[in-house]
């Protein structure tokens, strides 16, 4: 979502660090530029001025202009003010009461229900809460389905909505049902419409009335840019939300509501939402965001990805293994698997400072989630005593493995040999006490810089 900006708001600050010298001239320059990468990337134009006039005062300060290293002492208040639009702290889920109510509210096709899913998951992973659904959306009846469906597969208490039901009356009986049920924070899933209407804020003061909510939460399609702040304006001004999830962020949207919707609206981004499986959810983060899109990276985000992953019985086992020299390629499918749990290698490598730019740079090879993807199909082809023991795959072996997988015998052997090279080279590591974790951090070989 942030790729274009980022590329320019980088290029825009290279430009300041390669000069000699900081002066006024070249302050103004940049800020020009960067105003407009902000105004391309559809951020308020109030806000743009904002963030304008907040940066030009602090780089025109006597300590910048008069720095040794002013180009990055420039980048770090181009960092702290994008820290600022966005919200400064992180914002947490209010889960106080017992049990805690959260209201998720939005239009039609923002991926409400989705959400309600999503959010239960991490009320129970990250929070350590039992959490239920409520599905109130009487006009969808597909999204009440579509919630139980994804309550059953996920194993979360949903309530039993009946259709005939009036929401006043869902949310009554889900009262009796919350307490038998010992649920700890209950989410509302609201109806939703194409566009704001008095109905609906009616109908959803009336439930507020009813149940009060420690958090309304306004589910926002960050696909919808400008369009989404006034939309958060219109809630707000009707419900009084508490907080924001933007949803749809791994699209190709230009970025601009996230950037302007917190400054814009005054509430906080709580969470960002990506794909429609459960696990796309992930805590808002200023500080963080902020430095993805000056290519940072996000490396206490990365953290605690590996940590909700990771098994450490299997990591102290796979970390053995490779000081042994013993680490097989059914240990390396294993750890494919915990990377795809994390989001893919090129999200890993997202939030490692300066490989977003570093993969821009190798944009004539091979993507690294499409090079995994090869690789796995050639590990599925194995037989299992073939992927413990690799030294068994001679010459007609490799041929099955390459017709069952849709490669060619040269991909099977090119990835035998990089397993290899790989796994001395982490032997030797493990020996010398560089690696002590379990994991198997990239087969770089002689690939040219990709991951295997």
């Amino acid at each position: 979502m942030f790729d274009n900006l980022q590329e320019k708001m980088l290029s825009t600050i290279k430009k300041i660090k390669g000069q000699g010298r900081i002066t006024e001239k070249n302050i103004e320059d940049t800020l020009k530029e960067i105003r407009l990468n902000l105004l391309e990337a559809d951020v308020n134009f109030k806000v743009v001025k904002k963030f304008i006039d907040r940066v030009k005062v602090k780089a025109l300060g006597e300590e910048v202009l008069t720095s040794l290293s002013a180009g990055q002492q420039f980048t770090k208040i181009v960092h702290e003010e994008l820290v600022q639009i966005l919200g400064g702290d992180t914002e947490n889920l209010n889960v106080r009461g017992k049990p805690a109510v959260v209201f998720l509210v939005g239009l039609q096709g923002t991926g409400k229900t989705t959400t309600s899913a999503k959010l239960a998951l991490h009320i129970r992973q990250r929070l350590k809460k039992k959490p239920g659904l409520v599905p109130a959306d009487i006009y969808r009846p597909a999204a009440i389905e579509q919630l139980k469906t994804l309550a059953k597969q996920n194993n979360f208490p949903v309530y039993n909505t009946q259709s005939g039901q009036r929401p006043e009356d869902i949310l009554e009986s889900a009262k009796k049902w919350a307490t038998e049920e010992m649920i700890d924070v209950v989410l509302v899933d609201t109806a939703g419409r194409l566009q704001i209407d008095d109905e609906l804020m009616d109908e959803l003061g009336r439930l507020k009335k009813i149940w009060e909510p420690g958090e309304v939460l306004l589910v926002a399609d960050a696909m919808l840019g400008q369009q989404s702040v006034n939309v958060a304006e219109g809630f707000h001004q009707q419900l009084g939300l508490t907080g924001l999830v933007l949803t749809k962020v791994d699209g190709d949207a230009r970025g601009g509501a996230a950037l302007s919707i917190r400054e814009a609206t005054g509430v906080p981004i709580k969470f960002l939402g990506t794909g429609e499986k459960v696990a796309g959810l992930e805590v808002f983060h200023p500080d963080r965001l902020a430095g993805r899109i000056l290519d940072m990276g996000d490396v206490l985000s990365l953290v605690e990805k590996a940590q909700e992953v990771i098994d450490e019985k299997e990591a102290r086992k796979s970390a053995k293994k490779i000081a042994r020299n013993e680490f097989s390629i059914e240990d390396f499918l294993k750890q494919i698997h915990m990377m795809k749990k994390m989001g893919g290698m090129e999200s890993i490598m997202k939030m490692i400072p300066g490989m977003n730019q570093a993969m821009k740079g190798m944009k004539g090879m091979t993507p690294p989630d499409a090079e995994v993807k090869k690789i796995e199909a050639i590990i599925q082809s194995m037989t299992l005593q073939e992927r413990r023991n690799h030294r068994l795959l001679n010459g007609s072996r490799r041929l099955r493995i390459a017709n069952g997988s849709g490669t060619e015998v040269k991909d099977i052997n090119k990835f035998i040999k990089q397993f290899e090279e790989a796994r001395k080279m982490m032997s030797k590591m493990m020996k010398m006490g560089l690696g002590r974790g379990g994991g198997f951090p990239g087969m770089g070989g002689r690939s040219g810089g990709r991951p295997f």
